[in-house]
């Protein structure tokens, strides 16, 4: 949209094209490194399919300035949530090269292999299903969603938190896309192809740069690269939105 001069839903599906299949590829690079937890990410990925579906649903009845606002704040919460945890003694412990030991969560079990870690399957369902929504809605793959969900609700290393988020993106990309296009959904191929390979090509770099980086500061550098995002999606979205409410 601001560099291109696209509206907000050929932005927002050609968004998803270029996530999904960059995170698809990023995904296999990760996996040969051990870094995809493949089963919990496809449950993920599911769970949060619904919420997609609905999201896509809810973003094609609100303005164009709402949404980028709604976007700017939300990645300001999230970034706020992950600089949060790298300020507990447990972020602290990370940021100096090891993730805490998670707390123990009470394990019911059935027979004859079936067991339920409930409060931790509750986190789940809720932090799928809040990434799907935001993936539809927004139009984004969720990545700065996914990988606090990751995180902050399955105390996942920040490495492989990374590299399991992009298969769950990549099955919400999918699901989002899906229910998106239709008649009036414009896409812009070369520009969306010509994003794509360039992604694709940074994702690899980012692979290798992941193995290189502590779990803590993988964190914070996160957290400040939403913050950044937010700030300038806010600047730009605001100002415009509060003129409009104004104007009218």
């Amino acid at each position: 949209m601001y560099l291109l001069g696209l509206d907000t839903r050929a932005a927002t599906t050609g968004s998803l094209i270029i996530v999904g299949v960059t995170a698809v590829f990023a995904m296999l690079a990760h996996r040969s490194h051990g870094r995809v937890r493949v089963l919990q990410g496809i449950a993920f990925g599911l769970v949060g399919a619904a919420g997609s579906v609905a999201g896509t649903g809810l973003s094609l009845a609100v303005p164009a300035d709402v949404l980028l606002a709604g976007f700017s704040v939300l990645m300001l919460a999230v970034a706020g949530l992950m600089l949060s945890r790298v300020r507990t003694p447990a972020g602290v412990a990370a940021v100096q090269g090891s993730d805490p030991v998670p707390p123990e969560v009470p394990i019911v079990t059935f027979s004859p292999r079936f067991v339920c870690a409930c409060p931790r399957a509750a986190r789940v369902v809720v932090a799928a299903t809040v990434v799907g929504l935001v993936t539809g809605f927004f139009g984004v793959g969720g990545g700065f969603l996914v990988v606090p969900a990751l995180v902050l609700a399955l105390d996942f290393p920040m490495p492989i938190a990374v590299g399991t988020s992009l298969l769950v993106i990549a099955i919400n990309s999918a699901t989002a896309l899906t229910a998106r296009l239709g008649p009036g959904i414009e896409v812009d191929w070369p520009v969306i192809a010509t994003f794509a390979a360039a992604a694709v090509a940074g994702a690899f770099v980012g692979t290798r740069i992941v193995g290189w980086l502590s779990p803590g500061a993988l964190r914070a550098g996160f957290a400040v690269l939403v913050t950044v995002v937010g700030l300038y999606t806010a600047a730009r979205s605001i100002p415009a939105l509060i003129a409009c409410r104004v104007g009218s």
